[in-house]
């Protein structure tokens, strides 16, 4: 996860960076390692507020929290001290790239981890931190929010519900164990299915935004707008086939794919800005 959110939030430094906001070696390693620090600390977090949820779950339970191998007032301190690093990190940078880092922890930590055993419009409310990295390497480029940002964050926002979908198909019984409510309907079932290809259908519109030429300084060439729709065309072969078996192989396929799937995206438009 980690090291997802810091190439992401790097990929998004990458495409934001010009002749107006020059690139720098110092903010792209201010951005990935506050980045890390900021991931760090919302699962620290995660951990002290689940951890005796954590303990009933065969993915969570070797965690040092639930484990004991690491103390309550331990993650604590590690995880307020990574908090600390992380924001002064940001806001070297840029006031705008700490806020959004600040916002970012705050949803995870705050409104994400405890909606997970209430509801499942936890994902939903989880999507708006998970879509913070790509665009955030984008403001702590330009120390500007526009169209561009947005649409990077949107990008990932659509990307989220697919993926921890898979993930919450594949892993049901084991989130049964603790009473999360990860899937739309909270059930392995058709609605559940449906939604998982609609929102691959809208990520896949939202990735060829910038080939339409509306989406101001970020946009990408003809190669890579057939590139992004071969992607997208491969997500969703596999988001059918989740439909038509619904099974654990069929959803763990799929999260592989799309963590593929937002890899390959960003490295595109990373070498479509500096090839054209």
């Amino acid at each position: 996860m980690a090291v997802s959110v810091v190439f992401s939030s790097v990929a998004g430094y990458l495409l934001g960076f010009s002749d107006t906001y020059p690139f720098s070696w110092t903010v792209l390693l201010m951005l990935s390692v506050g980045g890390y620090c900021m991931v760090g600390a919302s699962n620290a977090f995660n951990q002290v507020i689940e951890k005796d949820l954590d303990i009933l779950m065969d993915r969570t339970k070797n965690r040092p929290v639930p484990s004991q191998r690491m103390s309550v007032n331990t993650a604590l301190t590690v995880a307020f001290l990574l908090t600390l690093i992380g924001l002064v990190l940001l806001y070297l940078i840029n006031p705008k790239t700490a806020m959004f880092g600040a916002i970012s922890i705050f949803i995870y930590t705050s409104l994400y981890t405890p909606l997970k055993t209430i509801t499942p419009l936890s994902v939903f409310v989880g999507a708006f931190p998970g879509a913070i990295p790509f665009m955030l390497g984008w403001v702590a480029a330009t120390n500007q929010f526009g169209i561009e940002a947005g649409t990077l964050f949107l990008i990932q926002f659509f990307w989220q519900f697919p993926h921890f979908w898979a993930i919450g198909w594949f892993l049901y019984d084991d989130y049964e164990k603790a009473g999360f409510f990860m899937l739309p309907t909270g059930k392995k079932d058709t609605k559940t299915a449906i939604q998982i290809l609609l929102y691959t259908i809208w990520l896949i519109i939202a990735s060829l935004l910038p080939s339409l030429g509306y989406t101001g300084k970020l946009h990408i060439g003809l190669v890579a707008t057939m590139a992004i729709f071969a992607l997208g065309i491969w997500m969703l072969i596999y988001s059918v086939k989740l439909y038509q078996k619904r099974t654990p192989k069929a959803a763990r396929t799929l999260m592989l794919v799309s963590v593929s799937y937002i890899t390959l995206l960003q490295l595109i438009y990373i070498i479509d800005k500096f090839l054209r």
